[in-house]
């Protein structure tokens, strides 16, 4: 099934009213297991389940209305660049009707396209904000799947908290959507430490697919995959933060050695990303429970415990603590 079709059986489910305009927000979201490799590229449908933390107040905003002549999108308060402008209306594409157009202002207040899911919150946003404007009524577990098509890791953003992504087996994708994930854990903290904010040489996309071309290391990766998925609901459910910061950390960095065993090799890190990491290990043998887990890009992400809190802002001064469960 090709995405237009799919859309077009999502769309029979609408049951809204058009607005004037639609008005959204999503938070980043961080994958404890991560989501690497599409079995079906066209519907974004992955290889294996995911698992992801929001990121509270860190995310995107995105207001859309229509517009007269020719889609018009914005950054951040300026005219967006042009591929990422010619995003937004190829996914728009899915859903406008003849001689239809938008404008799409969209903010974040994290980096975009630096390895911090500016994706994933941008294409949630986008999302909630089109059932406002264009009269969905969509639930989210159905703006995930639609969510999805713009941004496989959108699928999670439309949560707060925790969320899974669950891979699917139906060839058309239906079964392949997102849902929000056990209670609040309230003394977890996710540590942002920002290496660059500079956009990637090489995309999501584009490293995922030379990944699964050409690393023969990926043969194994569904395979832990699965395992780490199915350990870190159980470190969820049980709110067991050793299994939890174990698992993640060993997830991130198998998904990143398939990368490095990729050819050509890909390696998103930089210099100070490995020195920070080697930071937390020595933090870990000296008796403070800290791990980090890290996306496609050169930013670590650290897990920790409120009791900890005050021993990694010293250890880490210029670290942003995020409390996803804060109201």
């Amino acid at each position: 099934m090709k995405r237009h079709k799919f859309v077009k059986l999502m769309l029979k489910r609408a049951n809204g009213k058009p607005a004037t305009r639609g008005e959204a927000f999503a938070p980043a979201n961080i994958a404890l297991c991560k989501y690497w490799g599409k079995r079906d590229a066209d519907l974004n449908l992955p290889v294996n389940s995911s698992l992801s933390i929001s990121l509270g107040k860190l995310g995107t905003k995105t207001v859309v209305k229509f517009a007269k002549t020719a889609d018009r999108v914005f950054l951040n308060g300026k005219p967006a660049p042009k591929d990422f402008a010619d995003r937004i209306s190829k996914y728009l594409d899915l859903f406008r009707a003849d001689g239809q157009f938008f404008e799409v202002r969209t903010k974040n207040n994290i980096p975009t396209a630096a390895g911090l899911a500016s994706s994933a919150s941008g294409f949630a946003a986008l999302v909630k904000a089109l059932d406002q404007l264009l009269g969905w009524g969509f639930n989210p577990r159905e703006l995930s799947m639609l969510a999805r098509l713009g941004s496989g890791s959108a699928t999670r953003s439309l949560y707060e908290g925790f969320a899974v992504w669950h891979a699917g087996v139906r060839a058309d994708g239906m079964d392949s959507y997102a849902e929000s994930f056990s209670n609040a854990w309230k003394d977890l903290r996710v540590g942002i430490l920002e290496v660059s904010n500079v956009r990637k040489k090489t995309g999501s996309t584009d490293g995922m697919n030379r990944t699964v071309e050409t690393s023969e290391l990926y043969e194994a990766w569904p395979a832990q995959a699965d395992c780490d998925f199915d350990e870190l609901r159980t470190a969820v459910a049980a709110q067991d933060f050793t299994l939890l910061g174990e698992t993640a950390e060993n997830n991130a960095l198998a998904m990143h050695a398939t990368m490095l065993a990729a050819w050509p090799p890909l390696c998103y890190w930089k210099p100070q990303t490995l020195a920070l990491m080697q930071k937390v290990w020595q933090a870990r043998e000296n008796g403070l429970e800290l791990y980090f887990t890290i996306d496609a890009g050169p930013n670590l992400k650290l897990l920790f415990l409120k009791e900890n809190q005050a021993a990694v802002k010293k250890l880490f001064p210029k670290v942003q603590i995020v409390n996803p469960f804060s109201s």
